[in-house]
């Protein structure tokens, strides 16, 4: 008896000329190394990696963001679903996708009809512009909840900087304009403003690792 090998086919769409790009994964290439699915325009590409652990990560190039997406799934999830999708997690626009051809080509094409639709209104000609008007039509109730979130949480793992003595610890209080979000310190009087106008930018400052006020 042959043993038909597994796999599964994977797309994503390139955020620089639009095209769907797409190709078949097996078992055997996903164990034996790095796989990469690039677009034939040559600005944009997908990475795989099947892990000791079981695990297969992705690199995913992302049409609305300006750097990829990492994701990390099951072998079995990998190869044993008819359609799994990976959503921008800033968006929900779906980036990239896996499962059986068919249902592939079906979830590229709807995507395509969707960023399409968002470009016309938007007013943008191309998808390589369509990141940045994004970003900007991109607002949420929960922007200054995430960025006040972050600020309380570097405050309290001492990561807030100013201008007080080294050793002084500084007395910061938050006040919340329409351009964002500024922290001050009541004792050197330093500050600085946190931009509320984009939820991109802010789930990109939940990654901050400190608070410089100026």
């Amino acid at each position: 008896m042959v043993l038909e090998p597994k796999q599964t086919t994977v797309a994503y769409r390139c955020p620089h000329c639009g095209a769907g790009v797409m190709s078949a994964v097996g078992l055997f290439s996903l164990s034996s190394h790095m796989v990469k699915l690039k677009c034939s325009c040559g600005e944009s590409e997908m990475t795989i990696i099947y892990g000791k652990d079981g695990k297969v990560r992705f690199t995913v190039p992302c049409i609305l963001c300006p750097n990829p997406h990492n994701f990390s799934i099951s072998s079995s999830l990998f190869f044993g679903k008819d359609l799994f999708v990976l959503p921008c997690p800033y968006s929900d626009i779906n980036i990239g996708m896996l499962g059986e051809t068919n249902h592939v080509k079906a979830e590229l094409s709807r995507t395509e009809l969707e960023l399409l639709d968002m470009l016309e209104k938007s007013g943008v000609e191309n998808f390589d512009l369509l990141r940045g008007e994004q970003e900007k039509m991109l607002t949420d109730p929960q922007v200054t909840e995430i960025i006040t979130y972050v600020i309380r949480e570097l405050d309290e793992e001492g990561k807030i900087f100013c201008h007080c003595p080294d050793g002084e610890e500084g007395d910061y209080e938050i006040e919340f304009l329409s351009e964002g979000v500024r922290v001050t310190c009541t004792k050197c009087h330093a500050s600085t403003t946190v931009a509320t106008d984009s939820l991109i930018g802010a789930h990109e400052f939940l990654n901050a690792d400190r608070l410089d006020l100026e």
